[in-house]
Order: structure tokens, then C-alpha cells, then sequence
């Protein structure tokens, strides 16, 4: 048994579900129950049947949900549709052998699920800085055997250097850059431009991207857009859009303005394509 967001060194299927938890697990992914209003009381009670996280496989990729700490990891656990939507968008967009760029990665449910649709000639590049995320998505990265992404312990900014970022709420998933006062749990990270992470990654094309950091779209992709050659604009975006209010300049009217189509909104994410 380990606390839920304490880190474990134990291989991958050591915290598998037990008998009552799987069938609590069962019970919400067949019913209403997955809905993001329950998802805490569900959480709370698979907690209370075993502590800690749990070892499960979602959308093709493995993965240890520490699910009372972080409301992406509960909505994985315990809705199979999770950002399906969105996943379907990008895949329509990635070949195999193509190039997948996660920004903002979290845990990797969306980079470790790409790597399977970009296939082991592929490439993923997931980027995340706060460090108790990082430690989880690389852990699940070795779980998933994903060999085609590389991971990148920094948060993309307007340029190189570094920034605070905080959680907030105790949800780890919505952790942000500090663009105000900081608070008590605020941390340092590195900041890199997104053009200078791609190339040191190698790439040189992108098929699709997705971008969900609280807030600081605009930062990132602004700059990327204004200095990259169009030969790296990637062909579809997905882009959460909760936080717009806090962007300084409209980087989803920037992208319009640069030849990109919005495809569709969704409550969370805005999916362009060009």
C-alpha cells in the first residue's frame, strides 16, 4: 500500500485493481457514474477498498492513476470516452511514421496513447515540467514500452529560461505558469521556446499537436507560430480553451489568421486543421 501521490517503485501491475475495486471501476464506466460530477466519490471509494493508485490500461497504454490527486488521472480511470473526442481528431491526422507533440503531457494520456498511432517508426514528443507529474508520466512511459517518445522535463514558454509554476486546488492537473502572486506551493522550472524543443528533438515536421497549459497558450504558441518555418506548423491542433481568459493575445484567431480552420469546439478544446 502507498499513499496516492507518493511515488512507488513497484513494476507495473503491483496496484492492479482488486476484485472490488474493478468492479467499482466496472460499475462506472457502464453508467452515468463516469460523469465528472461522480468521478470524485468514485475516486473516494476505490480509495477506501485499497489506498494508493491503481495499475490499469487506458485506450491501448499503461498507465498508474494516482486518481484522488488529479482530476485527469480519475477522468481516465473512470471514463472509457475520456478525451476521445479529441484523441480521434488527432489520429484522423497522424499517419504512422508521423509526429505527435504533446504540450502540457500530464500523466501522457494522450502522448502514450499517440505513440501507438504513430506506430514504433513514429514520434511523440511530450512535454511537462512539474516534477511529481513528470515522475508519473515517465514511469507510465516505461510501463506503456513507448520507445518513440521523448520526454521533456520543462514547460514551453515565450522564450528560454525559467518560470514558476503551482497546482491549484489540489488537482495536480491544473497546474500553471504563475503569472500573479505565487503561492506557498509554487516551484521553479526550466522554460524552453517550442521551436527550440523540436529541434532538439530532431524534428523537422509536425502532423499534429495538442496544447493544454492553463492559461498559457498564447505564450507558447504565438512565438512558435511568428518564428517557425511553415514546414513545422503542425496540420491539426487541438488547444483547450478553459482558460482564455487569461491569454494576453487570441493565439485560436492568430492560427485562423495564419490559414487554420476551426473544426469544431468542444466544451474544453477548440480542433484546427489546415
Amino acid at each position: 500500500m502507498t499513499p496516492d501521490n507518493a511515488p512507488s517503485s513497484a513494476p507495473f501491475g503491483a496496484f492492479a485493481p482488486n476484485a472490488a475495486q474493478a468492479a467499482i471501476i466496472r460499475l462506472a464506466t457502464q453508467s452515468g457514474l463516469k460523469r465528472g460530477a461522480f468521478r470524485p466519490w468514485m475516486s473516494r471509494l476505490v480509495n477506501l477498498l485499497r489506498g494508493g493508485p491503481v495499475d490499469v490500461d487506458y485506450q491501448g497504454a499503461s498507465f498508474r492513476f494516482h486518481h484522488q490527486g488529479s482530476a485527469t488521472e480519475r477522468g481516465a480511470l473512470f471514463n472509457p470516452r475520456y478525451n476521445l473526442d479529441e484523441l480521434d481528431f488527432l489520429r484522423q491526422h497522424t499517419p504512422a511514421g508521423g509526429t505527435f507533440v504533446d504540450v502540457g503531457a500530464n500523466v501522457g494520456t494522450f502522448a502514450l496513447v499517440m505513440a501507438r498511432q504513430v506506430g514504433p517508426s513514429g514520434k511523440v514528443v511530450a512535454i511537462e515540467p512539474h516534477p511529481l507529474t513528470f515522475g508519473r508520466l515517465a514511469f507510465n512511459h516505461a510501463a506503456s514500452k513507448a520507445i518513440q517518445v521523448r520526454l521533456v522535463q520543462a514547460a514551453a514558454g515565450d522564450s528560454d529560461g525559467e518560470l514558476m509554476i503551482e497546482s491549484g486546488g489540489g488537482n495536480l492537473g491544473a497546474t500553471h505558469v504563475v503569472t500573479g502572486t505565487a503561492s506557498t506551493d509554487a516551484i521553479k522550472v526550466p522554460s524552453l521556446r517550442l521551436t527550440r524543443i523540436l529541434d532538439e528533438a530532431g524534428v523537422t515536421q509536425v502532423d499534429s499537436l495538442k496544447i493544454d497549459v492553463e492559461g498559457f497558450e498564447d505564450r507558447v504558441l504565438i512565438g512558435f507560430f511568428r518564428d517557425a518555418p511553415q514546414a513545422l506548423w503542425p496540420r491539426a491542433v487541438v488547444i483547450e480553451h478553459l482558460s482564455q481568459d487569461e491569454w494576453q493575445q487570441d493565439c485560436i484567431a492568430d492560427m485562423v489568421a495564419r490559414g487554420f480552420t476551426i473544426a469544431r469546439r468542444t466544451r474544453s478544446n477548440t480542433f484546427l486543421s489546415r
